[in-house]
């Protein structure tokens, strides 16, 4: 399957089928995952990095107890909408999975996702270690609910992504 825009990813569905969000950091990988609707994200796993092959199977094998049926990956654009070192890295990762699952992914502008569910935890006053342990799967389900509202709006509604 190729990488879709993000209105394109719908179609590429079956009926009931789940999108799964990826927080992709050098270090863990933040999961979430919508209902069938597409209406709600739900934190559901942080993978420690290893090897790309171990992470890609993990991955796989989580996808196929999930019923997910495509990917939203975020991609860490910079502030002035640039796209460095870490956005080359997300889509390489992105490229790479590909080459081992059959599901359409897209990507979605993640700008901010980490600091806003830091202060989201920090203001509910979550520990610091409740809160690294937390808050790439946060992450993940504030990226993957941003691209869920984007898909819930009409066309040619505002939003980021793509």
């Amino acid at each position: 399957m190729p990488i879709l825009a993000l209105a394109e990813l719908r179609s590429a569905l079956a009926p009931r089928q789940r999108l799964m969000g990826l927080d992709v950091g050098e270090k863990t990988i933040g999961l979430a995952i919508s209902d069938s609707d597409f209406r709600v994200a739900t934190p559901v796993d942080t993978i420690r990095r290893t090897k790309f092959a171990a992470d890609a199977a993990r991955l796989a094998q989580l996808i196929g107890e999930r019923g997910v049926g495509g990917l939203i990956i975020g991609l860490p654009i910079n502030m002035d909408g640039s796209e460095g070192p870490r956005c080359q890295s997300v889509r390489q990762f992105g490229a790479n999975l590909l080459k081992r699952l059959d599901l359409p992914v897209a990507f979605w502008d993640e700008r901010l996702s980490t600091a806003a569910v830091t202060r989201a935890m920090l203001e509910m006053d979550v520990s610091r270690a409740r809160r690294a342990q937390a808050v790439d799967k946060m992450a993940a389900a504030y990226i993957l609910q941003g691209a869920l509202d984007a898909l819930g709006r009409p066309p040619g509604g505002s939003g980021a992504g793509g």
